[in-house]
């Protein structure tokens, strides 16, 4: 059985490394006959594969293309570069593939030999970029806290809080890519509270063998979208826009605001600053009609800041 599954396997390799093969020249490399490898066709048939046979001059076999996706069969040196395409993906090289890259890598790191992370790591550490997008984080530290909220292992790292570094122990969620960074949505232990961390503001990453169960948790995107947008400013507020929210989301960047439809013509924007006149100008500036729904002394502030420029506007008229 373990010699026909090992020649199962090595057909599926021949047959991704080339269109067409004849039953001829698969049955010479396999050591087999023709006979042999047209039962070995049907056993990946049975597995999904969608192995395609054709007749006459240039015909042959041909692996296709199915509705289902199964396993790709990787030798060592396709298993290292494509570990480190999804590295340099999941590092923002390549926009818009982050979190695609870093999910696919959390599913490769499951077979990927160790004797190969070595070469990884090397690989890795050769390549760099000038595009000034995401802030770059280690790809180590990357793949820990992957592997940590993929197994669900209680995680250490030190992380400065008012100017000191402090050692926190959380239960890791998920890894969430903004436009500019990766952020971990975790379980604050010592806190006993939702949080989320900048991963390149970590260091000293271990996780620890100790599983935990999960706990019922928001939306890991929702919450750290509003924790860069609103919760790390010391104000807040938030909007009533008339337009819709897909028109309010392509004028504000994720980083900067929270945007939920609020019906087809209306959003709300939720947003921070350190000074609410800077979030006011901002809204302003969309160009939409808009609400102020907190806090109320911000419509204090609208009306105080519309009769200001109403004076002045008729200041300039004479």
């Amino acid at each position: 059985m373990r010699g026909t599954t090992e020649r199962v396997l090595n057909l599926l390799g021949l047959l991704q490394q080339r269109q067409v093969w004849t039953g001829p020249e698969l049955a010479d490399r396999l050591g087999v006959t023709p006979r042999t490898v047209r039962r070995d066709v049907e056993r990946l048939r049975a597995l999904g594969y969608p192995v395609h046979a054709s007749q006459g001059v240039g015909g042959g076999y041909q692996l296709g293309s199915g509705q289902d996706l199964p396993p790709l069969l990787l030798d060592d040196e396709e298993a290292i570069v494509t570990a480190v395409a999804l590295l340099v993906g999941a590092g923002g090289a390549v926009a818009g593939v982050g979190d695609a890259a870093l999910r696919a890598l959390t599913k490769l790191d499951r077979v990927l030999p160790s004797r190969l992370r070595h070469e990884v790591r090397t690989l890795t550490g050769a390549i760099e970029s000038f595009d000034g997008g995401r802030t770059p984080v280690d790809p180590e530290v990357l793949m820990t806290l992957a592997r940590s909220c993929r197994d669900e292992l209680e995680t250490g790292f030190d992380y400065p809080s008012d100017a000191t570094l402090r050692r926190r122990r959380v239960e890791p969620y998920r890894l969430v890519a903004s436009d500019r960074r990766w952020y971990l949505f975790a379980y604050d232990l010592d806190r006993a509270d939702w949080r989320s961390f900048r991963v390149d503001r970590m260091t000293a990453v271990t996780a620890r063998t100790w599983r935990f169960h999960p706990r019922p948790a928001p939306d890991a995107v929702t919450y750290v979208q509003e924790s860069v947008a609103s919760r790390v400013y010391a104000q807040q507020a938030r909007f009533l826009v008339h337009a819709p929210a897909a028109t309010v989301r392509a004028q504000i960047p994720a980083a900067a605001a929270v945007v939920q439809p609020r019906g087809r013509e209306r959003c709300e924007v939720l947003s921070g600053a350190a000074d609410l006149d800077a979030v006011l100008l901002h809204v302003l500036r969309l160009g939409h009609d808009f609400e102020v729904l907190t806090p109320p002394e911000l419509a204090t502030r609208c009306h105080a800041l519309a009769s200001r420029l109403h004076a002045a506007g008729s200041n300039s008229s004479d």
